[in-house]
């Protein structure tokens, strides 16, 4: 990566770490993917349960694969049949992996959801939230994270399930009502009443979606 984008990505995660701090979340800055693994399993712990929403950020700095095959309690949303047996197994454990659509420089985070099993585990249930974030989802304001969000997170996605929406079509939001659709909830995180529940490991990277 260029060292003037390193050296802005680094300055503003600062900010960003500054803003979940005043928010009772924590923050931490990775300079590549090999710090941002390590920096997960250090939070995680050797044999914790972990439980995880679709989450392509951490797929690509190895850490689903370190979970799989480490000393750790995988639940493999894949290997279980009944969706609802999944999502209750994810409500208890002790950490769940996810990245966020977008977030503010002042360490707010939005995430959109189409059955919800990522948005509630979020919100509920499992004792720590791990969230891995590129900084190419770091945006100014709630305004311009929904944006996001919208028109650059849901239409990708909605393309890589194979989804027939408006917007997988023509890869901009149209505010729809299809069957097909995956904004069905909108999580805005502003502030966390658990003390040592939310990290967020800001990557030095374009990640994710």
């Amino acid at each position: 990566m260029d060292r003037n984008i390193a050296m802005r990505n680094e300055l503003l995660a600062g900010k960003v770490i500054r803003g979940l701090e005043s928010r009772n979340m924590s923050g931490y800055y990775a300079a590549n993917k090999e710090e941002a693994l390590k920096k997960a399993l250090e939070l995680i712990g050797e044999g914790a349960t972990v439980a995880m929403g679709g989450c392509m950020t951490a797929n690509e700095i190895g850490l689903t694969d370190a979970v799989k095959n480490g000393n750790y309690h995988f639940i493999d949303r894949a290997a279980i049949a009944d969706p609802r047996e999944a999502l209750l197994a994810a409500y208890d454990a002790d950490v769940f992996l996810s990245s966020v659509n977008a977030m503010t420089e002042d360490g707010i985070l939005l995430n959109i959801d189409g059955n919800a099993n990522r948005v509630s585990a979020i919100a509920q249930g499992p004792k720590k939230v791990i969230f891995l974030v590129g900084m190419n989802k770091v945006c100014n304001d709630v305004d311009g994270a929904m944006k996001r969000a919208r028109n650059v997170a849901a239409p990708i996605n909605a393309q890589r399930f194979g989804l027939s929406t408006p917007c997988s079509k023509t890869g901009a939001c149209a505010n729809c009502k299809s069957a097909d659709t995956i904004c069905c909830q909108f999580l805005i995180t502003r502030f966390s009443r658990h003390p040592g529940r939310i990290h967020v490991i800001l990557i030095n990277d374009t990640l994710g979606f």
